[in-house]
């Protein structure tokens, strides 16, 4: 194990988090503007009126940095990120912080969902630093790290407090700056010694095996996904990864549903793993839908819930996991006929066209946690407020339903409305239908839902990203074939052609972003491969070929940009993209699923629909670059290994004869 010379004296620990905030209620008016007034996202422009000199990422502030011979330090967050607004608040506002760091170092904010590509490296940095000085990996946003002037990672963590003293267990970060400068002017070379390994590690982590790993495509890749998911199940809540701390957070995992959907469904499946992969898919929907993750009033989900049982939620609400639930919701609803969860796909997209879209054509990205410097103020509840709103039956009615009738569940004194059984369940205790009930809360939900869109809002990420869109597009192209919701088609269709209009360039190139009427940054693979799976989706759900033709050119782009011809699959970035430390491939399914699973499933439903047969090789040998990464860790790439069986189906149905 390298032992770090020089960083002994720097303790960092990434402060957790999901610890209460004491946030200032108001912002005093702007006294500063730095340059990253000049740019169109909105993270960065938040930061626009700190008195830190920030730089966005590029050539300027990394050749400043060498120049001067000044360390980097770079932020990473996401203007939907709570304890990035902590953060901005406490040390990026404080006049002597920023003062140090003008002084001594080379500052670059960077938006994550804008560069991915900055984000995976120095995440994974992160991680390698921790495993390095012997602590447990850990990540999170915002990403604090510094680097040399060369942008070697060396030292980092998260969340820091601004002061010591200001939050139990913390370092101060106004202490880290300092000591880490004092380091650097004392010991340079022992700084770059701990840099270069860290880049080193980090370079061997993320570009990884260079070969296609050996073995057979079939059901023994694809079986231990679901015994590791089985493994993860909480039988009781739903859900997946949980420990004797009933408050470690739960996530939503679209990429484990559509696993479990795809085994659910799977011909000639084996009858009992079918039957448990639906019952641990309708289990985690369920639990799901009656916690306060789920917005019983406004549609959708927040992206994660703080808690095993989806009680609170962390209030941010992503178009990423809106987009995939949307579909997942309307397949399991067609897989288990329940009407429940073809109504709460119906909320999510009426949430998505109410909320979300944007009059370019596409879906906004996200919506901030915050308003008036409080978590969740505008989604949470007084009883009294309640009360007044609603008559003396109505409100009868919705407490005991929603949960207003016992203690508080949101910080001891508000409510986050959520269910405490299947609406089934209370309809029955109330001697009523499901549709009788519903037809009683409709209404109601309506006047509170009212009354909550006339408060101070949370604030809208407004930048529509590609591949984020692609995600929504089939999301809403499923829940309207399913449904048959023409609407959630047409909506699907709009913003298909904003993305092939606004964010494709004359050589049919992608861009990531469109923000303040503006096009930016080439795309990254996730990019084409979300929206292509988008627009197969739309094909389906319209029967017009051009989608279908649409999604053929994008894959066609993307093998020209990203392809690995040696060892199979794609890379995240283009081959002519900038130099960065590493070049790596998304294998490991997230919030999101990877680009390299979507891409095998796209190559193969090309295959089958376009009758290109040549398109399975490319396939297979994108599965192949995963299968080491599938038998270590089974459950950390489910949508891959759902690949593997429609790729055998490819093979047979295009090998038959005409």
């Amino acid at each position: 194990m390298h032992r770090f010379h020089a960083l002994a004296a720097i303790w960092l620990v990434a402060c957790p988090l999901f610890l209460a905030a004491d946030e200032p209620k108001t912002k005093a008016p702007p006294k500063h503007t730095n340059r990253l007034a000049k740019e169109t996202s909105p993270y960065l422009l938040q930061h626009s009126h700190n008195p830190v000199d920030w730089h966005a990422w590029g050539e300027e502030a990394l050749a400043k940095a060498k120049k001067e011979g000044k360390l980097i330090f770079l932020s990473i967050g996401y203007s939907s990120c709570h304890w990035c607004h902590v953060m901005e608040r406490e040390s990026f506002h404080d006049e002597e912080i920023a003062a140090f760091l003008n002084k001594h170092f080379v500052c670059i904010k960077v938006d994550r969902e804008e560069r991915p590509d900055i984000d995976q490296i120095y995440m994974t940095a992160l991680s390698v630093y921790h495993q390095l000085a012997g602590e447990p990996r850990g990540g999170g946003w915002p990403l604090s790290m510094f680097l040399t002037p060369e942008a070697d990672p060396f030292v980092g963590g998260t969340y820091f407090p601004a002061r010591d003293g200001d939050r139990q267990g913390a370092p101060g970060f106004l202490t880290i700056v300092t000591k880490v400068q004092e380091i650097w002017g004392k010991s340079p070379d022992k700084i770059r010694e701990d840099a270069k390994t860290v880049a080193r590690f980090t370079k061997a982590e993320m570009e990884g095996r260079k070969t296609p790993a050996l073995v057979a495509l079939d059901e023994a890749l694809v079986a231990p996904v679901q015994e590791a998911l089985d493994e993860q199940y909480d039988p009781k809540y739903g859900g997946f990864g949980y420990g004797p701390n009933p408050r470690q957070p739960k996530f939503p995992e679209p990429s484990n549903l559509v696993f479990l959907l795809d085994r659910a469904s799977a011909k000639n499946a084996d009858r009992d793993k079918s039957e448990r992969a639906k019952e641990m898919l309708l289990g985690t929907l369920t639990w799901m839908s009656l916690g306060g993750i789920r917005d019983h009033l406004g549609g959708g989900f927040h992206r994660y819930s703080v808690d095993r049982y989806w009680q609170i939620p962390h209030f941010e609400k992503m178009l990423y996991d809106n987009g995939q639930l949307a579909g997942v919701y309307a397949q399991a609803h067609a897989v288990s006929g329940r009407e429940d969860l073809a109504r709460i796909s119906r909320e999510i997209c009426d949430f998505l066209l109410r909320e979300m879209a944007d009059p370019a054509g596409g879906f906004v990205t996200a919506f901030d946690a915050d308003s008036e410097g409080e978590e969740g103020k505008f989604y949470r509840w007084d009883k009294a407020e309640v009360q007044k709103l609603l008559t003396a039956d109505e409100f009868s009615l919705f407490a005991s339903v929603y949960g207003l009738d016992g203690d508080p569940n949101f910080e001891e004194k508000f409510y986050v409305p959520q269910l405490a059984q299947p609406l089934a369940e209370i309809a029955a205790e109330k001697k009523l239908t499901e549709a009788e009930l519903e037809k009683q809360l409709a209404p109601i939900r309506q006047k509170l839902l009212a009354v909550r869109a006339k408060r101070v809002p949370p604030l809208v990420d407004t930048k529509l990203l590609a591949a984020d869109n692609g995600l929504a597009i089939g999301g809403l192209a499923d829940a309207g074939r399913i449904l048959k919701e023409p609407r959630y088609i047409a909506a699907a269709e709009k913003a298909a052609d904003f993305v092939l209009t606004k964010l494709r360039d004359d050589s049919g190139r992608l861009k990531r972003t469109y923000s303040a009427g503006q096009a930016r940054l080439n795309a990254y693979v996730s990019d084409y491969a979300f929206v292509t799976d988008g627009l197969i989706k739309l094909h389906a759900a319209t029967g017009d070929k051009k989608w279908l033709t649409a999604a053929d050119e994008l894959t066609q782009k993307q093998i020209e940009l990203f392809a690995d011809g040696t060892g199979g699959g794609f890379f995240f970035t283009s081959s002519d993209h900038e130099a960065l430390l590493a070049r790596g491939k998304e294998i490991v399914d997230t919030a999101v699923p990877s680009s390299n699973s979507v891409s095998a499933d796209n190559l193969i439903r090309l295959a089958v629909l376009q009758g290109k047969s040549d398109y399975l090789p490319r396939a297979s040998k994108t599965i192949l670059a995963a299968a080491a990464t599938l038998q270590s860790s089974p459950s950390s790439a489910p949508r891959m290994a759902a690949a593997v069986p429609a790729l055998l189906e490819a093979r047979a149905t295009l090998g038959k004869p005409k």
